[in-house]
């Protein structure tokens, strides 16, 4: 058998299947194969086949002689997975994102995996494998994102409460990613996925800076409401600042303009979403929050017994010195 099929794919595939040969021209230089293979108009039908000489230790057959032929359908393309072989079918997509396809070939495949003869298995792989485990690897990292400014706030302003507080941002700029993503047409994506952490970042920045100063007012005796109040309007400018230089910052990347600039215009329109979302919260919710769960609150101070000692006094020394 091993001599028949070698014989056979010499005579119809040529030999440069497995001894290519190259001929030079001495005048260019230029190198041609040489192959040698039986003429296509040959090899057109099964009695065609059949008729191919084929050498053998006996001397030369006919290759009907030596097998029968038979027609049969089989897969244009295979390949194999860990020995095992793999029948791959392809699925392109045209005039929609990944996502929405994503779910009617779960369908499909869950359809196909009933009847799988046993000892078979079907795996989606390609595009939406890499989709999902993106999606996956960062909404943890946003959710241990938010976990990990938590507990740092907690540790720095020696609460539970102030920080919770500050985080009641966070909703407003989910609200606004989500809003800015559908009223523009844009998917979730990786590149929105990355505006929304850039986005979380400035609100918790911006409403940290609210309720520090908040703090402080109350510190300096006014009442929660005051102090909310206080915060609100004299850190106006500041939030404002802030967020309407990033939103600036981003509104020409937002508007896609330009070759490929489509690619970075979901993370733009992210950012933009979330720090209105977030700008309104933290100017408006955040006090409001601040002023009910401050109000009946102690005033605590941060290590109360701790004093620098007091340096020694240098005047014997200095007027032994002049003396």
């Amino acid at each position: 058998m091993r001599d028949v099929a070698n014989e056979l794919l010499l005579t119809v595939s040529s030999s440069g299947q497995v001894a290519p040969n190259y001929w030079t021209d001495p005048v260019t230089l230029n190198s041609y194969p040489v192959v040698v293979q039986t003429p296509d108009n040959r090899v057109n039908s099964i009695d065609s086949l059949t008729g191919l000489s084929v050498m053998s230790p006996k001397g030369t057959q006919l290759l009907g002689d030596l097998s029968t032929m038979q027609r049969r359908i089989t897969p244009v393309f295979t390949s194999h997975t860990d020995v095992q072989p793999t029948y791959e079918v392809r699925a392109d997509v045209a005039y929609l994102d990944l996502g929405s396809i994503a779910p009617a070939v779960d369908t499909l495949v869950d359809e196909v995996r009933k009847t799988l003869p046993a000892g078979s298995r079907i795996a989606v792989r390609g595009q939406i494998e890499g989709m999902r485990e993106s999606f996956g690897g960062l909404g943890l990292g946003l959710g241990l994102a938010v976990i990990l400014v938590y507990a740092l706030m907690v540790i720095n302003f020696q609460s539970w409460l102030d920080p919770a507080i500050m985080l009641t941002a966070l909703p407003g700029a989910a609200v606004g990613i989500v809003t800015a993503l559908f009223l523009t047409g844009t998917t979730f994506s990786i590149s929105s996925i990355m505006g929304a952490v850039m986005a979380v970042g400035v609100a918790t920045s911006n409403s940290t800076l609210l309720v520090s100063f908040a703090n402080d007012a109350r510190a300096a005796g006014k009442t929660a409401l005051e102090a909310a109040l206080s915060a609100g309007s004299s850190r106006l400018r500041a939030v404002m600042m802030t967020a309407l230089a990033m939103i600036l910052g981003m509104l020409p990347l937002a508007l896609g303009h330009g070759d490929g600039s489509e690619q970075n215009a979901a993370l733009a329109r992210a950012v933009i979403g979330g720090l209105f979302g977030a700008t309104v919260t933290t100017l408006f919710l955040v006090p409001v929050i601040y002023s009910l769960f401050k109000q009946n609150a102690p005033l605590r101070v941060v290590d109360p017994d701790l004093h620098m000692p007091e340096a020694p006094s240098l005047a014997p020394t200095l007027s032994g010195s002049a003396s």
